[in-house]
């Protein structure tokens, strides 16, 4: 979560459909068709929110380099004549994520940059989301989705949800929790087909290694399935990439297939040039965002920290924390603040649904740890039976407040109760020892082994597991002299 923190979910939604608004209508333009003057409107209008939404745009010389990647196999697509026409942006983001607009705007967060291992597989994810927009599929995908305009859709995910429609296991994480979520709708499979194709015929044409492709969508199944393990998940189907971008798994075989009916051969993967370059890169949560760290959040700049219920796990998010669980879910969050504790709780509430008013049967007041707080109770009828929607606020001075937002089964609120009184302020010492890790790129020296190298790995769990992904390493794979690895390693 970052220091902006979350704003109103209404505001996203806004966003949503000053995207879709401009994105609707016409008949679609070939793929080779160049950028518009009315895409390039609509593209500088809503970067600068997207820049928002993703934990801003980094700078140095890490992002200098993923724009010159990002320019260099963009024009390969034909919608501009030149590399000015793109914007190429290295988002500060902990999560696998990439994405473009119309107008020539392309995105990708850092960690998903961590989790390539050459300059071709950057180029290909990069050249995949250039595919999307050379392909229109966003106006393809607003054109299906014209009965519905994105904040119709928003509030009838969440109707859904308490009516039934969704199972408890998706809850308040589609309705509010990540307002990145309410910026595009997902592609349909065969959109993600092709937009792979033209991925891939950009980079033979750049003269990159065509198998990148099919390279970086295995490295980023294997994180997803990880993630999945690490968190206690019995699937892989919460990662960032994988919500917009589904399954990845299965595309890999389609991905390696059509770079071999290309008929290219070899082409440049750039390896060491790209570790060198990414060499230092912040991975995993920023500080500055806040960092989870098993079942503790902590956030040094906010002087806050909580603890997750055992058995949950956590996402943190630019706006939001969320914990997730098979008994509930919550976001951790907060929203405009005016010292009143009571008539904040009730705006969370409010906020919740324009289809249909939610109010608690009660606000009641205590202290967590010194806070001063307030919490409230609505129980909804569904189609699946009762749900509890609770919201707990915390004081925290200074016109600052936070809260929780958690829905469970009726009567099952009390999963989170350890959760809402673990909420606490932490002092500078506390703020000083949260440290973030980093990318450490070494060269494997004689007697180096995939055991000895990840036992370097900052966690205190699944190292050798972390390493191989992290690497593109297969289960039985070594490593030889001379060759660069990753590691993650503790920052300064």
């Amino acid at each position: 979560m970052s220091r902006t923190k979350l704003t109103a979910v209404s505001s996203v939604i806004a966003l949503s459909l000053a995207l879709s608004g401009c994105m609707a209508g016409g008949e679609i333009p070939s793929a080779s068709a160049p950028i518009t003057q009315s895409e390039a409107q609509m593209g500088a209008e809503a970067h600068p929110q997207l820049l928002a939404e993703f934990g801003g745009a980094m700078s140095g010389s890490q992002a200098l380099y993923v724009e010159q990647v990002g320019k260099n196999i963009a024009v390969q697509s034909g919608l501009g004549n030149a590399r000015d026409s793109f914007t190429v942006s290295l988002l500060n983001s902990p999560v696998n994520n990439a994405f473009a607009i119309p107008g020539g705007y392309i995105y990708t967060t850092r960690q998903l940059v961590a989790l390539m291992n050459n300059e071709a597989e950057l180029a290909g994810v990069l050249g995949h989301e250039v595919g999307h927009v050379a392909a229109r599929h966003s106006q393809r995908r607003q054109a299906a989705a014209q009965r519905n305009t994105l904040l119709g859709a928003a509030g009838a995910i969440l109707s859904g949800i308490l009516l039934g429609n969704s199972g408890l296991g998706e809850q308040i994480g589609q309705a509010a929790m990540q307002g990145s979520q309410l910026l595009t709708l997902k592609f349909s499979r065969t959109q993600e087909l092709e937009a792979d194709e033209l991925g891939i015929r950009y980079l033979n044409q750049a003269g990159y290694d065509p198998r990148a492709m099919a390279s970086v969508l295995q490295s980023l199944a294997l994180q997803n399935a990880l993630d999945a393990r690490v968190q206690g998940r019995g699937n892989a189907n919460i990662p960032e990439w994988a919500s917009t971008h589904p399954d990845p798994a299965s595309r890999v075989q389609s991905a390696l297939s059509t770079a071999q009916a290309s008929g290219a051969t070899g082409g440049v993967t750039n390896r060491d040039t790209f570790l060198t370059r990414i060499d230092g890169l912040t991975y995993g949560d920023d500080p500055a965002q806040g960092v989870v760290e098993g079942r503790q959040f902590i956030h040094p700049e906010l002087r806050l920290a909580f603890t997750a219920p055992q058995g949950f796990y956590m996402v943190n998010g630019t706006r939001a924390v969320t914990i997730n669980g098979q008994s509930g879910q919550a976001q951790f969050a907060t929203a405009p603040y005016s010292n009143n504790l009571d008539s904040y709780v009730t705006s969370v509430f409010s906020g919740l649904s324009q289809q249909q008013q939610i109010r608690p049967q009660s606000i009641q007041k205590t202290t967590v740890n010194g806070l001063p707080a307030a919490y409230g109770t609505a129980r909804v009828n569904s189609n699946n039976g009762q749900v509890d929607v609770t919201v707990f606020a915390y004081d925290f001075a200074n016109n600052r407040a936070y809260h929780f937002l958690a829905i469970t089964q009726a009567g099952g609120v009390s999963v989170f109760n350890d959760m809402f009184g673990s909420v606490r302020r932490i002092d500078s010492q506390a703020a000083a020892n949260v440290i973030p890790r980093v990318i450490d790129v070494v060269t494997v020296r004689s007697g180096d082994t995939v055991s000895s190298l990840a036992s370097r790995m900052a966690y205190s769990d699944n190292q050798m597991e972390r390493f191989r992904v992290l690497n593109g390493l297969a289960s039985n794979e070594g490593l030889g002299a001379g060759q660069k690895v990753k590691i993650v390693v503790r920052g300064r």
